[in-house]
């Protein structure tokens, strides 16, 4: 869609309805050619796809275009009769009764009189349920007209889509759908294609009037308002309330401001007004000062100013002669007034005179002033007077008077004080003539004894009525270091007496002090026992040090020098233990102080070298060598014959823990134990192992035969060597030599001695088989073989006799070895 000047350029066409869409467009005529132009304009819309009840319908348009279709004028049913296919059962269109009203459900509003389109005798509304609206399509009769139907029925939806959108107009403006088109129908104050400008009314520039705008569309706008008021102190003339209608015309003249009047003043009598007008004479915010004639006094406001109501601040004032204060006539005496302006104000006049007996004292007459007072003092009448009286020093004078103080009448008694005595009359009185009588009185001071300043003190008097007299004081204060006991001073009484006894400097004490714990105290004293001037020394016993002052004083102040002092033990270095020992410590005065004692232990298996304690000193060391634990030794082990030591020391060469293990030498067996320890007492283990030969079973000689042997580790010990041999006529059957072997047995079977019988034998085998040569063999005794075998002379023989296979003897005499050798 283009802008405004394009629509007024268009013509509107028509074109065909496809696949359930009829379109209402518009043609732009550009250089003499039609060409189709896409706007967001009407379309038309019915469904193709099957038949719906009315609300069903409706839900179809709503969902898929803007409503069912709302039928603005008969231009339009004609397009949708020309364009629309036939249904046999129409199309339903957006008109429905509510509330018993024809109403477009899209907008909401009547169906009026003027847009009614119902076929003849509709809506008829049959059987009371008919509140939906068809339109006939290509019908034969009244096609394009409206029916009345019951909205359950089916029937084609027929929608429309809106040209209309959110943002065609602005928001001061409705959209009307037009056909193949839009409107924006402005509301009241704006105007433009989209109703987008506000209407601009004058801007409003008042003079001397307060005026307080709102502007909803901006300044002097449509709707803008502006409440107007005049200043205070004027009358407002018009409306006070402007705003800017759709005609660009204000809704009110401006309104007019009138200055508000007070009445006239005049000046008051006897006195003058003098006014400034800002607005006027006598309007508001004129001010008027009054003020009034030498002599007279402005009653009421000073100035009155005229206010935003019309009227004037304060009374009317008025000028008034100044008063005096009334005067009367003097004691013994006349007054005569004459008034001008009132009685005893400004210009009034009084004279005044005295009886007989009495002088006037003051002016003859007084005036009264314009500053409300009177001339002169005030007149009085005074009797003849005597010289003024006065008590004697120390004295009183008690007078009674008749007229006036030390006048004609006056009488005068007189005493003296306590601690004072009189000396001439005791009364005298004024006479005619102006005189006392009597000679004028004096008092004297009462004596008290002489005193004196007590011992390291001072006296201080001070005599008001000679020395030592009554009233004298005398203070009394002690030297330093000196307290006085007794009174501080002391007075001369009325009866020649002084107050208080004889005070007296006494020594000031401090507190006592004692000799620090392990320490020595040496006091002097001056005065008395820990008193002002005492000094008191201090020391400490051997192996403690002073901590503090080593002398204190007791000062004036009751107070001693310095701080306590304290003896405190002299520390040594802090030991520690020695490796592999303990340390265990007691304190006398401290930890590692003088008399603290360390004694020193090794653990087990180990021996302490050096002192067995320690002392800490008076000089801060310890006695003796720092000790150390030394492992306890062993006697150092010999490795045994035909033996091996292997030894591990944990502390030392064979000293405590130390480990020994033993082994023989092949053919020697360890006697005693396999290992020995260094035990914590300084001795082994066990016994002393040695490795002795492995013995082999004793040899004799045999029978007819000498045994030789060598050897050397012992009888039949290890490698010990045997050799046989037989006599003459003795065949030796065995090994000719043994030897003993490191498991304790020979390496063949002893040999024995067997006589020739080598005749004897063959006859044997003659009359025996092998098999009862070798049972007999082994039932005869030893000599009987030897006889046998002595006799057999043949070797082959010998050997059948002799089979090695056949059990003839116990392991460790005979052997195979032993066999083969006598074969």
């Amino acid at each position: 869609m283009g802008t405004a000047a394009a629509w007024r350029s268009a013509v509107r066409t028509w074109a065909p309805c496809s696949r359930g869409i009829c379109y209402l467009g518009i043609a732009a005529i550009t250089w003499g050619v039609v060409t189709w132009v896409e706007v967001g304009a009407w379309t038309y819309h019915y469904s193709d796809q099957g038949d719906y009840t009315w609300e069903q319908a409706r839900n179809y348009c709503q969902t898929f275009f803007t409503d069912l279709v709302a039928i603005q004028n008969k231009r339009e049913i004609e397009y949708l009769n020309e364009s629309l296919p036939f249904h046999s059962h129409y199309y339903w269109i957006g008109i429905r009764k509510l509330g018993g009203t024809w109403t477009w459900v899209g907008t909401g509003k009547v169906l009026t009189k003027e847009a009614e389109n119902w076929a003849a005798g509709e809506p008829n509304n049959r059987r009371s349920n008919q509140d939906c609206v068809e339109i006939y399509i290509k019908r034969q009769q009244e096609s394009g007209k409206w029916n009345d139907e019951p909205c359950r029925r089916k029937k084609k939806a027929l929608c429309y889509q809106a040209s209309c959108r959110p943002s065609s107009c602005s928001q001061h403006a409705e959209c009307v759908e037009t056909i193949g088109s839009y409107r924006c129908e402005c509301h009241p104050g704006f105007h433009g294609p989209e109703c987008e400008d506000v209407v601009q009314c004058t801007k409003l520039q008042p003079k001397g009037v307060h005026m307080n705008c709102s502007h909803p569309y901006g300044d002097f706008s449509y709707n803008s308002t502006c409440v107007l008021e005049c200043q205070e102190g004027f009358e407002q003339r018009g409306a006070s309330t402007l705003r800017c209608l759709a005609t660009q015309q204000w809704s009110a003249d401006m309104p007019t401001c009138t200055v508000i009047t007070c009445p006239v003043l005049s000046a008051p009598d006897r006195g003058e007004m003098n006014c400034s007008h800002l607005h006027g004479d006598f309007a508001f915010s004129s001010t008027c000062a009054f003020s009034c004639q030498m002599g007279f006094a402005l009653m009421g406001p000073e100035s009155r100013e005229c206010t935003a109501t019309g009227t004037w601040t304060g009374d009317v004032p008025h000028c008034e002669a100044i008063s005096c204060l009334m005067l009367r006539a003097p004691d013994q005496g006349v007054m005569n007034c004459s008034h001008l302006h009132g009685d005893f104000a400004f210009g009034s006049t009084c004279a005044f005179s005295c009886q007989t007996g009495f002088a006037l004292a003051g002016p003859e007459s007084r005036e009264c002033t314009a500053t409300g007072t009177w001339t002169g003092d005030v007149s009085r009448c005074e009797a003849v007077s005597c010289p003024v009286l006065s008590a004697p020093s120390q004295g009183v004078m008690n007078c009674s008077h008749l007229h006036g103080d030390f006048a004609f009448g006056s009488t005068c008694a007189f005493s003296c004080q306590t601690g004072f005595v009189l000396a001439g009359s005791e009364s005298r009185e004024c006479t005619a003539t102006g005189t006392w009588t009597g000679d004028s009185p004096r008092c004297e001071a009462i004596a008290c004894p002489l005193l004196s300043a007590p011992d390291n003190g001072v006296m201080n008097c001070s005599h008001l009525h000679g020395d030592f007299a009554f009233s004298s004081t005398c203070a009394f204060s002690c030297q330093t270091g000196f307290a006085l006991a007794g009174p501080e001073s002391r007075e001369c009484t009325a009866t020649g007496t002084w107050t208080g006894d004889s005070p007296r400097c006494e020594a000031i004490t401090c507190p006592g002090l004692s000799a620090p714990s392990q320490g020595v105290m040496n006091c002097s004293h001056l005065h008395g026992d820990f008193t002002f001037g005492s000094t008191c020394a201090f020391s400490c016993q051997m192996g403690f040090v002073l901590m503090g002052p080593e002398s204190r004083e007791c000062t004036a102040t009751g107070t001693w020098t310095a701080d306590t002092p304290q003896c405190k033990a002299i520390t040594c270095p802090v030991p520690s233990a020695p490796d592999q020992g303990a340390l265990n410590c007691s304190h006398l005065h401290g930890d590692f102080a003088f008399g603290s004692t360390c004694a020193f232990s090794c653990q087990t298996g180990f021996a302490l070298a050096g002192p067995e304690s320690r002392e800490c000193t008076a000089t801060g060391t310890w006695t003796g060598d720092v000790p150390h634990c030394e492992a306890i030794k062993c006697s150092a082990l010999a490795t045994p014959t035909m033996a091996q030591i292997a030894c591990t020391h944990l502390h030392g060469d064979f000293t405590f823990s130390s480990t020994c293990a033993f082994s023989c030498q092949t053919g020697f067996v360890l006697m005693g134990p396999e290992s020995r320890e260094c035990t914590a007492m300084g001795t082994w283990t066990g016994d002393a192992p040695h490795c002795e030969a492995i013995s082999c079973p004793a040899l004799l000689p045999p029978s007819r035969g000498q045994l030789s042997c060598s050897h050397t580790h012992g009888n039949f010990t290890y490698n010990s060597t045997c050799t046989f041999s037989c006599e003459e006529g003795f065949v030796r059957m065995g090994a000719e030599v043994l030897q003993c072997t490191a498991m304790g047995n020979w390496t063949r079977h002893p040999p024995f001695c067997a006589e020739d019988g080598a005749p004897f034998l063959k006859q044997v085998l003659t009359y025996s088989s092998g098999a009862a040569l070798v049972v007999t063999g082994i039932v005869l005794s030893g000599s009987l073989i030897a006889l046998l075998a002595k006799r057999l002379s043949n070797r082959e023989e010998k050997k059948k006799l002799l089979n090695p296979t056949s059990d003839l003897g116990s392991p460790g005499i005979f052997t195979n070895a032993a066999y083969d050798a006598n074969l």
